[in-house]
């Protein structure tokens, strides 16, 4: 079969990694690995140093050399990037502040797998507050910001890690997290599933000893329900991906704002104007669909589910199939988790110059492996933005070659992280404390079973979580009057002012009630 060429770089596409160009060309056929890339502001990405740090012999300034990231010398600003998302994270940072005395994850041994950013740093440097130790890769190739792993293994953590990992270096790099002679994880939190399918699959007897998994993602979360519907799931699981809190906030705020940012950092489009066909209308769809209207964009928006359809009417989009709008329109974005929602044939008949992109959580819903075939040809205009060039001179703007646009081209906002990490802190809490017999070997919702722990437990929680939503809109450390007494249950100090922000905090206890408590 022939090979397809960048037209510019004239290097296979399908060349196998070499040692010298591993950062380069590596690839990930890892389901999660390849779901969702990292920020493409990390500080390193244009590093000239290719050498693969499974070749070096590093150590931080104390002498620990338990960890395998890109360079060492970049902790320093990886260190003010941590202290600029602490500023935007108040939620976790309020936590923080407000456990760690009582030291509730005291004994826990956290293993995990997720994105390695500002803003994971600055949770798993909660959790190490809280009591907790923890050893760390990433979930995804592309998704790390190096100068951020070299300030979590200045500051002691051991961190295996780099962006541009080959395949053989991912599951290097979580082996070395989980298989380390006096050390065994007893809670796993995971994006993506991964590293729960590697324990299961080379150290099932570490089941043994781990209390609980907690796992954020929409494909970990499949692979959870899986295990547990074959009755292969060992200990109970939390899922975060679809709690209240993530998915009514992260999920449509967060890429609300995202969804600008990549665009325009990869292509310098006008929005004004602009034919755009999102196809899903969830949270995520939600988000896109607001900020491109906002933005005077003409959407048009296809949805199979009929109340999510509904929605996009009344909220002013047209509804359309994919099929009818396809040759005219300028920007398609995927928004669904399905597969194979923009195939070729497709493809085939879109206009010169359309942008496609994906902003849902699969890398499968553009049909990219049949666009690599030989009468195409691949243009690497800049990172993460290819021409793909039809035999007629027609060509389509791909991003991120079909993976997680926001997290791949651009940044995500960190403000809204910060109610996600809290929920992942509070669930990881949750499942270390409880009893013996609480949890089943199943897959439970956070929110849910806050109510069914005994009354003081989930006063507690609901406290915390509802705090740390208020700080999250409110920026500020208060809470009414309505929950002194709650209060009065930590060690610690809670100022309480009844004007600022009241319409808020009361507007949010009742949110929070009819979740928790309505469908009891």
């Amino acid at each position: 079969m022939k090979k397809i060429q960048f037209a510019d770089q004239k290097q296979e596409f399908n060349k196998r990694p070499t040692k010298i160009s591993r950062r380069s060309l590596s690839r990930s056929i890892s389901q999660s690995s390849t779901d969702s890339y990292s920020s493409a502001a990390s500080y390193t990405d244009s590093s000239d140093d290719e050498t693969s740090p499974r070749d070096k012999q590093q150590k931080n300034s104390k002498g620990n050399a338990d960890f395998c990231i890109k360079n060492i010398k970049q902790a320093d600003f990886g260190r003010r990037e941590i202290e600029i998302a602490e500023q935007e994270m108040p939620a976790l940072m309020a936590l923080r502040k407000r456990a760690q005395g009582e030291k509730p994850l005291a004994g826990a041994k956290i293993v995990g797998c997720t994105h390695i950013t500002a803003q994971t740093a600055v949770l798993m440097e909660t959790l190490s507050a809280l009591g907790a130790q923890c050893r760390w890769a990433a979930c995804n190739i592309y998704s790390t910001q190096n100068e951020v792993a070299a300030a979590l293994a200045e500051g002691g953590f051991s961190v295996f890690a780099w962006k541009g990992e080959s395949e053989d270096d991912f599951w290097w790099c979580i082996d070395r997290c989980v298989n380390v002679e006096g050390w065994q994880p007893n809670m796993i939190l995971d994006d993506g599933g991964d590293l729960t399918h590697w324990i299961y699959k080379k150290y099932p007897n570490m089941f043994k000893k781990i209390k609980g998994i907690v796992e954020e993602s929409v494909t970990g979360v499949h692979r959870l329900y899986q295990l547990s519907k074959a009755g292969k799931l060992c200990v109970p699981a939390m899922n975060v991906n679809d709690s209240v809190t993530k998915q009514k906030f992260d999920n449509l705020y967060c890429c609300r704002e995202s969804i600008l940012d990549g665009l325009k950092r990869t292509t310098d489009v006008m929005f004004g104007g602009k034919q755009v066909v999102v196809c899903g209308y969830g949270e995520v769809g939600k988000g896109c669909c607001a900020a491109l209207k906002a933005m005077g964009s003409i959407v048009y928006v296809t949805e199979i589910d009929p109340i999510c359809a509904l929605q996009a009417c009344m909220d002013g989009f047209r509804l359309v199939k994919l099929n009818e709008v396809i040759r005219q329109v300028d920007i398609v974005i995927t928004c669904t988790g399905n597969k194979n929602v923009v195939v070729r044939e497709y493809m085939d008949r879109m206009k010169n110059g359309c942008i496609v992109c994906n902003m849902g959580h699969s890398n499968t819903e553009i049909d990219v492996a049949s666009l690599r075939t030989p009468e195409l040809t691949w243009e690497r205009v800049r990172s993460q933005v290819d021409h793909v060039i039809w035999p007629d001179g027609k060509r389509i703007v791909l991003l991120a070659e079909g993976r997680l646009l926001n997290l791949s081209c651009s940044t995500v906002p960190t403000f809204v992280l910060s109610i996600t990490a809290t929920t992942q802190a509070l669930a990881l809490i949750e499942l270390y404390n409880a009893p013996e017999g609480r949890y089943k070997q199943d897959v439970y919702l956070l929110p849910k079973k806050m109510v069914s722990a005994p009354t003081h437990q989930r006063r507690r929680l609901l406290f915390l979580l509802e705090f740390s939503i208020v700080c999250c809109c409110s920026s500020v450390s208060f809470i009414f009057k309505k929950y002194e007494t709650v209060a009065r249950a930590f060690p610690m100090e809670v100022c309480f002012n009844h004007k600022i922000n009241k319409i808020i905090c009361d507007f949010l206890s009742h949110i929070l009630d009819f979740f928790f408590f309505s469908k009891l």
